[in-house]
């Protein structure tokens, strides 16, 4: 593998800031497309995660929906009186 290595002692001094400044847009060009990157992925997964919940707000309607509830009163009868047998018998 061919290596390249580069003397900034034998270059000019126009080199050498050409290179310096070549150097600093390549790091601020790095650190703006980490950024955006950080960006997009954070807004990805805020969609991923809005959708989630969604989803599952909407089964969770659909499941109380199935069933009807509504207030009610247990209402027990009297047991009917005993049957009345004349004396005699």
């Amino acid at each position: 593998m061919a290596a390249l290595y580069v003397n900034l002692r034998q270059r000019s001094l126009a080199e050498r800031i050409l290179f310096g400044i070549l150097a600093l847009a390549l790091l601020v060009l790095g650190f703006f497309f980490i950024a955006a990157a950080l960006v997009a992925g954070a807004m990805l997964a805020a969609v991923a995660l809005l959708r989630f919940w969604w989803l599952t707000r909407k089964l969770q309607k659909t499941e109380e929906e199935r069933y009807v509830s509504a207030e009610y009163t247990v209402v027990e009868r009297a047991s009917p009186p005993p049957p009345r047998l004349p004396l005699g018998q």
